[in-house]
C-alpha cells in the first residue's frame, strides 16, 4: 500500500513537473505523510531517485518538438550541476531555515510580476543569443542550481521565470530550457544523497516509472496547448507554493 500511494504520487508530481516545475510540492509531502518516521535524508534521497527521471524524459520530449539553444543550455546545465553539488555540501555546515521564511515573499514577488505583466512569456522572442546568452544562463544555472542543493522548493518555477523575464523566451520554450536544468541539479543531488546511502532504490525505481509516465503526459498537453497553458499552469503551481511554504514557515513550530 505504501509503495502504491508513493507511486500514485509520483505520477501527479512528474504531471506538474514536466508542464512547469513544482512537482516537489506534491511528492516531498506525500513521502514524509507515507513514511512519517523516516530520517527526512532518506525521503528526499527517494525524490530525487524518482524525480530525475521525469525531469530528464520531459526534457527529452521537449528537445524533440522545442527549438532550444543548445550552446547555451549545456554548459549552463553543466553549472546547475556543480552548483548543485556545492549548494548540497553546503547544507551539511549551515542551516537553511532562514530561507523558509524569505521564500514565500520571493515567490510573491514573481506571481505578482507575472500577473501584472500579462504579455510576458506569450511571444517567443529572445532578448540575447551568442556568448551573452550563454553568460547569463550559466549564471542562472549555477545559482538556482545551488539553491536546489541548499533548499530546493520552486525550482523549476524559478528557472522557468528567469528564463522568461531575462532571455525573453515564451513559457513553452522556458518550460523546455528548465527540464534541462533542472535535471542537473536533480541528478547532482541524487548522487549526493547516493553516496550518503539515503537512497531506497526499491522505492525510489518503482516510483521513477509513475514519475516518467506523469511527465510524458504533462509535456504532451504542454506542448499541444502552448504558452497560455503553460503560464495559467505556472500562475496556478506559483499560487500554491506560496501557500504551503508561507504555511510551513510562519504558522508550524
Amino acid at each position: 500500500m505504501e509503495l502504491l500511494l508513493a507511486s500514485a504520487a509520483s505520477l501527479l508530481a512528474g504531471f506538474i513537473d514536466a508542464i512547469v516545475g513544482g512537482g516537489g510540492l506534491v511528492l516531498v509531502p506525500a513521502m514524509f505523510a507515507i513514511f512519517p518516521n523516516t530520517h527526512p535524508a532518506t525521503l528526499f534521497g527517494i525524490n530525487k531517485g524518482a524525480a530525475v527521471w521525469g525531469t530528464g524524459a520531459a526534457a527529452v520530449q521537449f528537445a524533440r518538438r522545442v527549438d532550444m539553444p543548445w550552446a547555451s543550455l549545456l554548459p549552463a546545465a553543466a553549472l546547475t550541476f556543480g552548483g548543485a553539488m556545492l549548494g548540497a555540501w553546503t547544507v551539511t555546515v549551515v542551516s537553511p531555515d532562514y530561507l523558509r521564511r524569505v521564500l514565500p515573499l520571493v515567490l510573491g514577488a514573481v506571481l505578482a510580476y507575472t500577473l501584472m505583466r500579462k504579455e510576458l512569456g506569450r511571444e517567443h522572442m529572445p532578448t540575447m543569443a551568442g556568448l551573452r546568452q550563454t553568460l547569463v544562463a550559466c549564471c542562472m544555472g549555477v545559482t538556482i542550481g545551488f539553491y536546489d542543493g541548499f533548499f530546493g522548493p520552486g525550482t523549476g518555477s524559478f528557472f522557468v521565470f528567469l528564463f522568461v523575464r531575462w532571455l525573453g523566451f515564451d513559457f513553452l520554450h522556458a518550460s523546455a530550457s528548465a527540464k534541462l536544468l533542472n535535471t542537473a541539479s536533480n541528478l547532482a543531488a541524487l548522487l549526493l544523497f547516493a553516496i550518503k546511502g539515503h537512497v531506497w532504490w526499491h522505492y525510489a525505481l518503482v516510483m521513477a516509472v509513475a514519475n516518467v509516465v506523469g511527465s510524458v503526459v504533462g509535456t504532451r498537453l504542454a506542448l499541444k496547448h502552448g504558452s497560455g497553458f503553460v503560464r495559467a499552469v505556472f500562475i496556478a503551481v506559483v499560487s500554491v507554493l506560496i501557500a504551503k511554504t508561507a504555511y510551513d514557515a510562519w504558522f508550524t513550530p
